[in-house]
């Protein structure tokens, strides 16, 4: 299991690569949070396209996620306050590794010509976020079934106080991230 792997093999490869004097000291995954725009839903007012995103995020990630809705109307976007606007989830202890092991190891290597992660999308306070242009990546999701593809974007919160912290700890547990000099990756 990955937490397993994150305390045998993380923790001390952390303490040892930056010299923390602690244990508690060594930056540790918080959360995970997965969310989807539901821009065509606006567009086409078509509620279907909500029900179907909620089901699909449900069964990616093992929990069901909640309704974003419009704070204020936005007449350029024909948005009216209260509409849904998106969907999110936020995973947290044994879902959060699980969805992380089978991002890991599952769904990014089912992407066409993938080269690697952008090792560079860390906000500067050592939480990593990543888009993904097609839900149906994931095994779960019946491509048959499918009646509009829709990407999503995944951040993961950690507790690094550095990027460098944050980019070694997700490295060790297997984000696959691409070469600093290499341009072409997702």
């Amino acid at each position: 299991m990955y937490v397993e792997h994150y305390r045998t093999e993380v923790v001390p490869a952390l303490q040892q690569r930056f010299e923390f004097a602690n244990v508690m000291q060594t930056p540790k995954l918080d959360k995970i949070v997965v969310s989807m725009g539901l821009g065509a839903s606006v567009d086409t007012g078509n509620a279907n396209l909500i029900e179907n995103a909620v089901n699909d995020l449900t069964t990616i990630t093992g929990q069901k996620p909640s309704i974003r809705r419009a704070r204020k109307s936005v007449s350029n976007f024909k948005v009216r306050q209260g509409m849904p606007v998106g969907i999110m989830v936020t995973l947290r202890g044994e879902r959060m590794y699980e969805f992380l092991q089978h991002l890991v190891k599952i769904a990014l290597p089912q992407i066409r010509d993938f080269r690697g992660l952008n090792p560079d999308s860390f906000d500067g306070r050592g939480n990593y976020a990543m888009g993904i242009a097609e839900q149906v990546i994931f095994p779960e999701i019946d491509y048959d079934d499918v009646s509009h593809v829709q990407g999503m974007n995944i951040v993961m919160a950690t507790t690094a106080e550095t990027d460098e912290q944050a980019r070694e700890l997700l490295r060790l547990m297997g984000m696959p991230f691409s070469d600093p000099g290499d341009t072409a990756r997702i």
